[in-house]
């Protein structure tokens, strides 16, 4: 007999209930704990933003100064290291061409030193770095030996037989001039001064003439010194110096004689000047600094002329038109005794301002 089948509905539990009912009492209980941690949480982080603006103000010079010096450390790291890198090269190049060296330091002459270099490399090849050397472009900078046409660096004329450095100034202006540590003349072996010439150095314009014909120039100046010069005679003569300055001098006999005026004091502008010129170390039988084309007087700035020892004919600066002249720590003499004033300033030298201080003539033989 079929019989249906019925089932019991279940009962809730009454414990369960009870728990469902205690949970949600406290939910409702920990509500209003929740939001209020919320809002302190907010007003925290709103605080600490708010906090936080003017201290980014106050700290962002420092960082950026910060990056600044990080950016110039690196840049005078790199620097540093190229210069040292340079001078390494520097030191290289000087080894490389020491023979050359060392045959000019013994008293040849550049064209000499050459000679024997050349000749060396037919035997070996030793010295064919120094043929590379030699080999080089002739400058006014390298001390090379030539007719050089101021600002060129590059001589107008040069030739293995030509031992003179001569430097010609004419209408555009130099910045500086500085000519330092040669021996010129008769001072090395194998040397004579240039044929139906008689000074061993000559600074400044030249005289007029008739045939052929030339105006007189002069040299203008702003600033000249003339220091630690050793010659058999030092002779000043037609020079117009607002501020003349001669300290310090010794020589075999002296005659200082320059007149008072009225000489304009003096500098060289130009604008947009030529590069500057500047030679150390060689071996010349001349060493003449010349307003070489007539009638245009030859401009430069500031001209150094510094320990140029001479033998073999007198020291003459000529034709000078100059702000300031400085003769300092020279030595002058030829062993003739003080009756011949072997320095002579004469009575054409017109100052403005005149510096005369401890000059003393003392013994002093020709130069070995």
């Amino acid at each position: 007999m079929w019989t249906p089948k019925i089932r019991v509905p279940k009962v809730p539990r009454v414990k369960g209930i009870a728990g469902a009912g205690k949970s949600a009492g406290k939910s409702v209980a920990k509500a209003p704990k929740s939001a209020a941690k919320k809002l302190v949480s907010l007003f925290k982080t709103g605080t600490r933003r708010l906090l936080a603006i003017p201290r980014a103000i106050l700290r962002s010079p420092l960082g950026a100064y910060r990056k600044l010096v990080a950016g110039r450390d690196w840049v005078f790291a790199k620097i540093e290291y190229l210069n040292g890198e340079s001078a390494k090269w520097k030191r290289t190049f000087n080894i490389i061409k020491s023979p050359y060296s060392f045959l000019r330091m013994m008293g040849f002459s550049p064209q000499m030193a050459a000679g024997v270099l050349a000749i060396g490399s037919t035997v070996g090849g030793g010295v064919v770095v120094n043929e590379t050397i030699i080999d080089r472009p002739p400058s006014f900078a390298a001390g090379d030996p030539g007719i050089y046409n101021a600002p060129l660096d590059k001589p107008i004329f040069t030739d293995r037989e030509f031992n003179t450095l001569r430097l010609d100034l004419g209408l555009t202006p130099i910045g500086l001039v500085q000519i330092e540590d040669v021996t010129v003349g008769t001072a090395y072996t194998g040397s004579t001064l240039p044929h139906g010439e008689t000074n061993a150095v000559i600074v400044g314009g030249k005289p007029a003439s008739s045939n052929p014909t030339f105006a007189e120039t002069y040299l203008e100046v702003g600033h000249m010194t003339v220091d630690r010069w050793r010659c058999t005679k030092l002779t000043l003569t037609n020079i117009q110096a607002h501020n003349l300055i001669v300290k310090d001098n010794a020589s075999d006999g002296q005659s200082i004689s320059a007149t008072a005026g009225t000489p304009r004091d003096r500098a060289i502008s130009g604008g947009n000047r030529a590069d500057d010129m500047h030679t150390a170390g060689g071996y010349y039988d001349q060493l003449k600094i010349t307003s070489a084309s007539s009638g245009v007087n030859g401009k430069v700035d500031r001209l150094v002329l510094s320990n140029i020892w001479t033998k073999g004919g007198p020291c003459v600066l000529d034709r000078i038109k100059a702000g300031t002249l400085e003769i300092v720590l020279n030595e002058v003499g030829a062993g003739d005794g003080f009756g011949t004033k072997d320095f002579t300033i004469a009575t054409s030298v017109v100052y403005k301002s005149f510096v005369n201080e401890d000059n003393v003539e003392v013994t002093i033989a020709q130069a070995p």
